[in-house]
């Protein structure tokens, strides 16, 4: 089943970001060449492609996973959940309906 992980940063995320990119991308990477990312991405702090200084506010990722608890678990072991990146992640079951 899909599932959505809401991510809300802390404030002034984006030096842990940065630092902590390289890690979360390479985790992202292997959802996509399993076939099991439909998104990611994150939500910039301001209305722009890139926000610059001003950094992001959260990420949302929808993925398939087996169960509520692995999704869970997938969330709680992210390499930005663990540098402390997010101050709150959100992990619910998600059906798509369009398009």
């Amino acid at each position: 089943m899909w599932y959505t992980i809401y991510c809300e940063d802390i404030e002034n995320s984006l030096p842990i970001r940065k630092q902590t990119r390289a890690a979360h991308l390479e985790r992202i990477q292997i959802l996509v060449d399993q076939g099991r990312l439909m998104v990611a991405g994150p939500n910039p702090a301001i209305d722009s492609q890139d926000p610059g200084a001003a950094g992001f506010t959260g990420s949302l990722i929808i993925a398939e996973f087996e169960s509520l608890s692995e999704a869970q678990q997938w969330a709680d072991t992210d390499p930005y959940t663990l540098a402390g990146v997010f101050q709150k992640v959100t992990v619910k079951p998600y059906i798509k309906v369009l398009p």
